[in-house]
């Protein structure tokens, strides 16, 4: 079935949407390999979204980034820009390009030159800038920049020469590198979206993508694959894989199966309950990577009554987290007491564990004018994801737990992609969701998640805007005295505490299946997967 896709041409004109249509490529099954993933991108630009499923599919396949995070230490490292420097006032940085970095050849886009600092400016630009001729096709939405206020720090990006691209900021902000290291700031094709421009077909841009990645897009049918073709140029060099199919998955069970019928080599997100089960094959590989993650439940803080902290605070008593770890995570996660994993450098360890506590949260519950209950609902994730593995069993167990303070809960899901865009809209009461750190920054988990502008841009769950929150988090990112910052950041757990827009609830490790001829397939622990240095023996 899906493994014929390694060998399967389609020809022009072929029901599968944006196919490519070139030339073959000389290819055996033997070079080619299979992903199961859990589900569907919802655009080919990382700039477009913050869903870990997309990112893992399109980011480090198909573009690259200025600079790069080292996985086993956080530091930055050079990318598409070799090297770069700072002025002393903290407010503009130089970057220098790699030269001849090619863009990908394909049947839609044959570019006429290499990467040049145009690419970069057009990139930000057209987030940045309201009258860009790109900046509303497709939507304005470009949720993490927004989550992360960039529109407010980012004066001017300017192209100096075709090697020079200046940044100029209109404060000094200790996160601003490793922003652009995240899998969100791919760099894009100027070229090609002039192209599409005049063609007058500039939602392409989008969706038929032309980056400078290992791999080159190829086709898609939605809900069914992706399938790329390597980039023969690519500058790190070409890699191992002639092809790639990422198989679309979203049943968990199916996608174990597809990799004990070897029809699949590597498989996303297995099942904690399963782990037990393949470790004990002779031909499966299962990685593990203690990750930067949190999975937590938010409170839509503009809904009565969660607009009420007693309600909220209520809540979170209610729920027994040890009793979710056991039964979700089974004991592969730490229980979370913040959003920061103890494993980051401003993880405030003295601050007190939220405990399970019925009788409390009755009282609570009387003190905000509900003695007798409400109702509410509690959306839970239909897709499996690194930080929650289960989000309908959990929140079935808390639904329970609700029960005996007098909460009446419903579960409620939908298509993945549908209750991404209900999410961002705020239709919900109550959401178990999560969020994987794209780089080792603290502000990550901070502003993306619980800031004014994340609320804004529609990534933060809570719909929680706090001016006191905020400045915190503000305050913390005009210094590069790691004492300061830590500070600010242990005040802004206390203080989210005290508030409670969400509970956190753990913090998990990430799983990886793989066939044992599989090799070069690594966990990231910040951001998306690459295939790159991907191989399989015969």
């Amino acid at each position: 079935m899906i493994r014929a896709l390694l060998s399967l041409m389609v020809p022009c004109g072929s029901v599968l949407i944006l196919s490519a249509c070139q030339p073959d490529i000389p290819e055996t099954i033997q070079q080619g390999m299979v992903y199961c993933a859990e589900g569907s991108p919802e655009s080919f630009n990382p700039q477009r979204v913050t869903s870990g499923t997309t990112i893992d599919a399109i980011s480090q396949q198909l573009y690259d980034r200025l600079l790069d995070i080292d996985p086993a230490t956080g530091e930055l490292l050079p990318a598409l820009a070799t090297q770069w420097r700072l002025s002393q006032d903290g407010k503009t940085y130089w970057f220098t390009l790699r030269p001849d970095v090619q863009f990908h050849h394909t049947a839609f886009f044959s570019p006429s030159r290499a990467l040049n600092a145009t690419d970069v400016t057009f990139t930000f630009n057209r987030i940045l800038q309201i009258d860009h001729p790109y900046h509303a096709i497709g939507g304005t939405n470009y949720p993490y920049f927004q989550s992360v206020d960039w529109g407010s720090l980012v004066k001017a990006v300017i192209a100096e020469n075709n090697t020079t691209v200046r940044f100029e900021l209109a404060r000094p902000d200790s996160s601003f590198l490793s922003n652009l290291a995240t899998d969100f700031a791919s760099i894009l094709s100027a070229e090609y979206a002039q192209s599409l421009m005049q063609l007058g077909t500039p939602e392409l841009l989008d969706l038929r993508p032309i980056g400078t990645g290992p791999f080159f897009f190829k086709e898609y049918k939605k809900d069914q694959f992706i399938r790329y073709y390597r980039h023969p140029e690519y500058w790190r060099g070409k890699t191992e894989l002639t092809q790639l199919v990422f198989d679309l998955v979203p049943d968990n069970a199916k996608r174990m199966a597809k990799l004990l019928t070897h029809e699949c080599d590597v498989v996303a997100y297995p099942r904690n309950a399963e782990l037990k089960l393949i470790t004990e094959r002779p031909d499966v590989e299962v990685q593990s990577q203690t990750s930067m993650n949190v999975g937590f439940w938010a409170f839509n803080t503009k809904k009565p009554p969660f607009d009420n902290v007693l309600v909220r605070k209520a809540l979170a008593y209610a729920i027994n987290k040890d009793a979710i770890l056991d039964a979700v995570y089974f004991g592969y996660a730490d229980k979370a007491k913040t959003l920061l994993p103890p494993t980051s450098w401003a993880f405030y360890h003295d601050l007190a564990e939220q405990q399970y506590d019925p009788v409390k949260a009755k009282e609570l519950l009387a003190q905000a004018g509900y003695p007798q209950g409400f109702r509410m609902d509690i959306w839970a994730m239909p897709v499996q994801r690194l930080y929650n593995p289960n989000a309908l069993k959990m929140a079935e167990l808390m639904q329970a737990d609700l029960a005996k303070i007098g909460v009446r809960a419903s579960v409620v899901s939908f298509e993945w992609n549908s209750f991404r865009r209900k999410l961002s809209e705020y239709e919900h009461d109550s959401v178990l969701i999560g969020w994987a750190a794209d780089n080792a920054d603290p502000d990550n988990f901070f502003r993306p998640l619980l800031s004014c502008s994340a609320a804004e841009s529609g990534s933060n769950r809570a719909n929680w805007c706090d001016p006191n929150f905020d400045n915190l988090i503000n305050q913390a990112l005009l210094t590069a005295d790691i004492k300061q910052r830590r500070s600010f950041y242990l005040t802004a757990q206390l203080y989210i505490d005290e508030q409670m827009p969400l509970v956190s609830i753990a913090h998990s490790k990430r799983f990886q299946a793989k066939s044992i001829k599989v090799t070069g397939v690594t966990i990231n622990p910040y951001g998306g997967i690459s295939m790159a240095a991907a191989r399989k023996s015969l």
